[in-house]
């Protein structure tokens, strides 16, 4: 329920899955990014930062999100890993595509702010596949800050029509 402490090779992997595109990202922000940046809630925003760093070291220090063996549990892993696939698929379209707000904050497959909904959806979901409550409490403040505020950049795109 708490974790065990280790070295989390499946966290490492999940990590660079997150953040190998948003750092090339930086490189290809969306046309008028900074337009709608400055008008970010400041609450969702310490929430969001706090959530990063909490998940990025809670996934690293407990071994029990690497593999064991198959159980009823791994469906979880597997689903989560799925959406992290997913999660390349959106950055995949987004490189390929102008970089418009349109491009980073659009629907993919039916899901509402991709590019925030699916790694925050993948990484509860490890939480929940080795039930390490530090992950799922971390992933819930990361959540509601990161996903809040890309829901709000997405409303202002709508109605500013960018």
């Amino acid at each position: 329920m708490f974790g065990h402490f280790g070295f989390s090779y499946v966290g490492f992997i999940y990590l660079l899955m997150l953040f190998i595109p948003n750092i090339l990202w930086t490189k290809f922000k969306p046309v008028n990014y900074q337009n709608i940046v400055s008008n970010e809630n400041k609450i969702l925003l310490w929430l969001e930062r706090v959530g990063q760093v909490a998940v990025s070291c809670v996934v690293l220090i407990f071994n029990d999100f690497n593999l064991k063996p198959f159980s009823h549990w791994s469906l979880w892993l597997i689903i989560s890993f799925i959406l992290m696939i997913i999660y390349g698929v959106f950055w995949i379209r987004y490189f390929k595509s102008k970089h418009t707000l349109k491009d980073f904050y659009g629907s993919l497959f039916g899901i509402p702010v991709p590019g925030a909904l699916l790694p925050v959806l993948a990484f509860l979901l490890l939480g929940i596949y080795w039930k390490v409550i530090w992950l799922i409490i971390s992933i819930i403040i990361l959540g509601i800050g990161h996903i809040g505020i890309q829901w709000q950049h997405l409303k202002e795109c709508e109605i500013e029509n960018l």
